[in-house]
């Protein structure tokens, strides 16, 4: 049988078309499908949500500064070491800031003393003063029997049983007793006079409230806070960062000598455009992706704020669109987002590590202000520093000794114990020494 050419060609379109339409149809029903889908998804999901993968692991750097001037002895961390808030980081020289503390002790014990001896002049300008009026009492009587004297000699100088010398010699007497009653009404005058100005120094406060020994004791304060302060401690647990100080260095007060971050205590920078912040409220929930872990991790969190203004406004060099050529660029707004504290353990992040966010903005009852209380980035030393209580218990020592009372058991204990807490892993020498010496 033979086949016919006009017919294979004429069917060969015609079979061809009804398939053509239906590939198409199927790739539109499926357009169509993925089209519904995404629109669904928007309306329901994508809706909900702002992200952003320009935000970056943020937390705080604590710098490590000296308060006093000192040559560096020895160093006890170092970079990537985790430190227990407390612990002993840099230990200056404390030979000066010692010698300090025993001249300003040895002041406090003088300035004492001296103003017990203040305090004894008065009874004894108040037995002058009854010394002196006894010498009124005797120089009066002195006079007394002058003029008596004087009186007779008179009556009788007309009769010539009294000499014109023996006269003179009365006379003479008598005007010396006089100017002995008046000296010493005088000394009176001035043992008063002097009792008043010591008491000026005493009357109104105690010895160990005295202006004098108030200021001494505030020496040896100074003094013991200077040797506490040549032992530098972590004021928080946390990692050694950015140690630039050596042995044997020169420091000064404020100088940075390493840095603690303390990586229990980190939140989440998330820059997000302007338009991504209209339905951003504090408090909406969020979800966060580690580049470090990837989806193996997941961190939940909260927007605990949004910054004052966009992070062109605060650069070093802000932008000037008032002048030449203006293009415009998207503006973006830092928004701190606060981690949770188990999940941050379970997996440790590193300050300016990558994150990718995601928050959920369909409840917008919160604020879009942050209130007063204290952020994600708040933070409190916990280290055991020197306090004043430590050195009052020195000067409270010292004064005692000095006043010539005892110093209880109890009281020496406590002052030596206060004063070796934030120097007892030093291994230098300790105001807790000082404080249970003598």
């Amino acid at each position: 049988m033979s086949s016919n050419p006009s017919i294979i060609e004429t069917n060969a379109p015609a079979t061809a078309k009804p398939q053509r339409n239906r590939i198409l149809g199927v790739m539109a029903a499926l357009v169509i499908v993925a089209g519904l889908a995404y629109g669904a998804w928007y309306f329901f999901v994508g809706l909900r949500f702002e992200s952003t993968d320009d935000a970056y692991v943020a937390g705080n750097v604590v710098q490590i500064t000296p308060e006093i001037s000192g040559t560096v002895v020895s160093i006890k961390a170092d970079d990537t070491e985790t430190v227990k808030a407390g612990q002993p980081l840099v230990l200056l020289n404390q030979a000066d800031a010692q010698v300090a503390l025993d001249e300003a002790e040895a002041q406090l014990a003088q300035a004492v003393r001296e103003v017990r001896t203040l305090y004894a002049n008065n009874g004894t300008l108040d037995a002058n003063i009854v010394a002196r009026d006894a010498d009124v009492l005797k120089a009066k009587s002195e006079l007394d029997r002058a003029q008596d004297d004087y009186r007779r000699r008179q009556a009788l100088v007309a009769t010539g049983a009294v000499s014109a010398e023996e006269m003179q010699h009365v006379e003479a007497e008598l005007a010396n007793a006089k100017s002995i009653v008046a000296a010493a009404q005088a000394q009176v005058v001035a043992a008063r006079q002097q009792l008043a100005s010591n008491k000026t120094l005493t009357e109104g406060t105690t010895v160990e409230q005295h202006p004098n020994v108030l200021r001494a004791a505030a020496r040896v304060r100074e003094a013991y806070l200077a040797l506490a302060r040549s032992t530098l401690v972590a004021p928080l647990s946390g990692e050694v960062a950015k140690r630039s100080v050596q042995v044997g260095q020169r420091v000064q007060p404020g100088e940075p000598l390493m840095a603690i971050v303390p990586l229990d205590h980190l939140w989440v920078d998330a820059n997000f455009k302007e338009v991504q912040l209209r339905k951003m409220r504090i408090g909406q929930t969020v979800t966060l992706e580690a580049d470090l872990y990837g989806s193996k991790a997941e961190y939940h969190g909260k927007v605990v704020g949004l910054s004052a203004g966009t992070g062109g406004a605060f650069s070093l060099l802000p932008a000037q669109n008032a002048t030449g050529n203006w293009i415009k660029v998207v503006q973006r707004v830092p928004v701190r987002l606060a981690l949770d504290p188990k999940e941050l353990r379970e997996h440790p992040l590193r300050i300016g590590l990558s994150m990718v966010a995601k928050v959920d903005v369909s409840d917008q009852s919160g604020p879009q202000l942050a209130s007063a209380a204290p952020s994600a980035g708040s933070l409190q030393s916990e280290a055991v520093q020197a306090q004043p209580a430590d050195a009052d218990a020195i000067v409270d020592r010292i004064i005692a000794a000095n006043l010539g009372t005892k110093v209880s058991t109890a009281t020496r204990g406590a002052t030596a114990g206060a004063a070796m807490v934030s120097h007892r892993a030093s291994g230098q020498p300790m105001v807790g020494a000082i404080a249970a010496r003598n």
